[in-house]
């Protein structure tokens, strides 16, 4: 710890690095459409959705998003069901829900925070996203610490052992507070997550096109490839059949509970196969457990893969037919026959919405 504390110390040239990556960010950031205005709203809205998630992906969805919800007061007023559509296939859910949560908040006290200590009051704001906001928004001199950052600060000190706890981050929160820019503290914050965006990247490290190359300690000894130290990956894998009732144009769907993976999206009705089941019998126990129907399972429709970040989906989708019942509430939200023209109007996760494409 001591010997980190005296890396941290010897090896933060503040002054040049701020001078370095700030020069080198005015000349290579990327042309984002949430740059260029330091509205607090839309910063907040491009770093939620930022989080866990690749700038390609985000770009369509922002535009969408703000192109319906283009002000604070927009979102404060709309309904929770239409921020999920709109966030449909984006991923991590209780993001949209404390994106709304958090702006009704703001509405009902009439002005946005402007401190990182008051963001952080906020419904699902962490510090991450409160110094994102205070710093670029409004200048304030804070830290921005997410996984680009900790992946740069740590090679700039060599910092062995996982960024995410213990005595290694405690170095990189210190050494993120130190480095802090007294002036452009938005743009040294922006800088930072560009550079291990596009520079000083996981597995390839571009380090001759690196700006702080000669102020980096893990490149002089050279063992940038080797920080930060690599967590064991650990991906679940999950078998899942849902089934297509149709009748007289509309399809069953079923809204999921409040609480569990997904909440408050709409799926065809199914779920995971237990042990010893085919996928015929798993569906038909499903259907019943859910939605309190007996149904037949018919011909497959569709195999699906689909990878979240710790988890993968094989989605099996069967047309069902209805032999008797009553589509009911039991173990979801709600129940609904939906005109399959109106799907689109209903938020769906993602192995979902490319059934729904293949059914069209």
């Amino acid at each position: 710890m001591a010997r980190m504390k005296r890396n941290s110390e010897a090896g933060l040239a503040a002054g040049r690095i701020r001078r370095l990556l700030l020069a080198w960010f005015d000349g290579a950031k990327r042309d984002l459409p949430w740059r260029g205005a330091a509205d607090p709203y839309r910063v907040w809205v491009s770093e939620v959705m930022l989080q866990q998630t690749q700038v390609a992906t985000v770009i369509p969805y922002y535009r969408r998003f703000m192109g319906r919800f283009p002000s604070l007061e927009s979102l404060a007023r709309a309904k929770e069901d239409e921020v999920l559509r709109l966030w449909a296939g984006l991923g991590y859910y209780s993001r949209a829900r404390h994106l709304l949560a958090a702006a009704r908040v703001i509405h009902r006290h009439g002005a946005f925070p402007d401190t990182f200590e008051e963001l952080l009051k906020l419904p699902g704001l962490g510090r991450y996203t409160a110094g994102a906001i205070a710093s670029i928004a409004f200048g304030r001199r804070v830290p921005c610490v997410d996984g680009n950052v900790m992946r740069v600060i740590a090679r700039l000190l060599a910092v062995e052992g996982d960024p995410r706890k213990g005595a290694a981050r405690k170095v990189i929160e210190e050494a993120a507070a130190a480095l802090a820019a007294p002036r452009r503290p938005g743009d040294f914050n922006q800088a930072m997550m560009e550079l291990g965006a596009l520079v000083c990247s996981r597995d390839a490290p571009l380090c001759a096109a690196c700006p702080l190359r000669r102020v980096c300690a893990a490149h002089a000894k050279g063992i940038e490839g080797d920080i930060p130290a690599r967590r064991p990956s650990r991906i679940e894998g999950r078998v899942v059949v849902i089934g297509v009732c149709r009748e007289r144009g509309r399809a069953l769907i079923s809204r999921r509970p409040k609480g569990g993976r997904f909440a408050g999206l709409w799926e065809f009705p199914g779920g995971g196969v237990e042990k010893g089941e085919t996928l015929e019998e798993a569906l038909v126990r499903e259907f019943r457990e859910e939605v309190g129907l007996e149904i037949e399972a018919g011909e497959k429709l569709a195999v699906i893969k689909h990878a979240y970040t710790r988890f993968r989906v094989v989605l099996h989708a069967f047309e069902v037919r209805r032999l008797s019942g009553k589509a009911r509430p039991l173990a979801v939200e709600k129940t609904l026959w939906a005109r399959l023209s109106d799907l689109d109007k209903y938020a769906f996760p993602a192995a979902n919405q490319r059934l729904i494409a293949l059914l069209k």
